[in-house]
């Protein structure tokens, strides 16, 4: 079938390629830049706890998310050790490489230097791939994955060779290694075949091949889920009654304009979109958009969950806007390009300010505290572990012969086994996620330093529990673990014996 002529016409325009791609590296790596000269000013999140944790008991898969980045922390920790900067090292590399790829969809488009760094400078200063940046989380993967397979389509659509389904396939199979939420991605894809020309592909063999590969890729995780009777499921389920019930999913469409992209770019997004919709080469991709949408939107899903799908539309978006702009009078057109840019660079100081640790004192540092509950979980970990290891130094000979200590959520775990050795502490005893299938200490342990739960579940589970100390830090920060469950504990051993307790209390969090 013969193209229309504009979807021929980005395939003829001049796209200055090689000064777009030095332009779209220097975006990359001036924010690659600006995470590492940062990343150091506070401590650990929870979660990047929890992947540190999990990466020293690897598997093929765990409770809360699939292997791929355990083991990736697994190999920051035999490089850099617990150096949040090198550990931190591969979200920020990741994220620059979506800028990068975002910059290389702008150009297939047809978009040329001008384009191709208006996409990338959205996309850089958007504040989910900025956050993104600043901690080791799966969602930096998953989202340079979806970036990926958006390319890969684009050049597949383009060039008509069937052969890139072979590298669809397997970022799909490494994006279902990653995060379970690219399914939603996948029913996008095989949507937007379905309900365009590209649905000629599902008589090709490499579709089939492409699928072959991701099932491949993803069949050790998926052997693991079925020999732990898919507990993933389980966990996905609780958390999305909890998000709901926390109002965590409120907001979904406002949050497409503030979260997932620079508010200033909204513009180029929605071109982006409706230019995939009038394209019959390309429109596919505006169904990855739109069915991803509908199904996170009526199943109330979190507002930042579609984020990854923005570079695509940005890229469009930037090209259809150049070619717009290049009907302009040049004063016209430099007058818009200049309005473009630094309203985006504006909006992206202030999300900066808000997203990232710029400061380790004053008023920025306060500023960014204030509004952001990700930052402020970052503090107070090694007081913790200082607390509770002073606290074993307070109690006799014998009881600290027999000691263990109990956490009540991953954060606490994480921060004991990864930061408690420095303290001789022994492993942390925990029934959240993954740490529950690793099962408690034998022998059991008959004194208790218990941190995570109140004093009414503290009394309810063990024998002879008395105040022991509190958790908080000396910043006086405002988190979970200062605010919600601030006091530690000495008990004795649980009141039921502890294979009962262990099947009561299987905590998902």
């Amino acid at each position: 079938m013969t193209a229309t002529k504009a979807e021929q016409a980005p395939e003829i325009i001049d796209t200055g390629s090689q000064s777009g791609t030095v332009a779209v590296l220097a975006i990359a790596a001036a924010v690659a830049l600006l995470h590492l000269l940062t990343n150091n000013r506070y401590g650990f999140h929870r979660d990047e706890l929890q992947f540190l944790s999990d990466a020293r008991h690897l598997d093929w898969g765990f409770v809360a998310y699939p292997p791929f980045t355990p083991v990736v922390e697994r190999i920051s920790l035999a490089i850099f050790g617990l150096s949040l900067i090198g550990l931190r090292l591969f979200s920020v590399l990741t994220q620059a490489a979506a800028i990068v790829v975002t910059g290389f969809m702008t150009r297939e488009l047809g978009g040329g230097r001008v384009a191709q760094a208006a996409a990338a400078f959205a996309v850089a200063l958007s504040p989910l791939p900025l956050f993104e940046g600043t901690e080791f989380q799966y969602s930096s993967f998953d989202y340079l994955w979806w970036a990926l397979i958006a390319y890969f389509i684009i050049r597949l659509l383009k060039s008509e060779d069937p052969r890139w389904w072979l590298a669809v396939g397997a970022v799909t199979g490494l994006g279902l290694e990653t995060k379970y939420s690219i399914c939603f991605y996948i029913a996008g894809i095989l949507g937007g075949m379905l309900l365009t020309r590209a649905r000629r592909h599902f008589l090709n063999k490499w579709f089939w091949t492409g699928t072959a590969l991701a099932l491949v890729i993803f069949l050790p995780n998926l052997l693991w889920q079925v020999h732990h009777g898919f507990i993933s499921y389980h966990f996905l389920q609780y958390i999305h009654k909890r998000d709901v019930g926390e109002g965590r999913a409120d907001n979904f469409l406002l949050h497409q304009f503030l979260i997932c992209t620079n508010l200033f770019a909204a513009p180029l997004w929605v071109a982006g979109l409706i230019s995939f919709l009038r394209s019959s080469r390309y429109r596919m991709l505006a169904w990855m958009y739109l069915i991803p949408l509908a199904l996170f939107f009526f199943g109330k899903g979190r507002g930042y969950y579609l984020a990854p799908t923005y570079p695509m539309l940005m890229a469009m978006g930037a090209a259809t806007g150049e070619r717009w702009a290049a009907s302009l009078p040049k004063f016209w057109r430099r007058t818009v390009e200049i309005v473009f840019f630094t309203g985006v660079a504006l909006v992206g100081a202030y999300i900066c300010a808000l997203v990232l640790p710029l400061a380790s004192s004053g008023p920025l540092r306060n500023f960014a505290l204030s509004r952001n509950g990700d930052l402020r979980e970052e503090f107070g970990w090694n007081e913790l572990v200082a607390t509770v290891a002073g606290i074993r130094d307070s109690l006799s000979p014998d009881q600290q012969a027999s000691l263990g200590i109990t956490v009540g959520n991953y954060g606490e775990q994480g921060a004991i086994e990864i930061l408690g050795p420095a303290y001789h502490l022994p492993p942390p005893i925990s029934t959240t996620n993954s740490a529950w299938l690793r099962g408690y200490p034998t022998p059991q342990p008959t004194t208790l330093i218990v941190i995570g739960i109140s004093r009414e579940e503290a009394d309810e589970i063990f024998t002879g529990c008395r105040l022991a100390g509190h958790n908080g830090n000396s910043q006086g920060i405002k988190n979970e673990e200062s605010q919600d469950h601030p006091d530690i504990f000495v008990c004795g051993p649980p009141r039921k014996p502890w294979p009962q307790v262990w099947s009561e209390h299987h905590d998902f969090g």
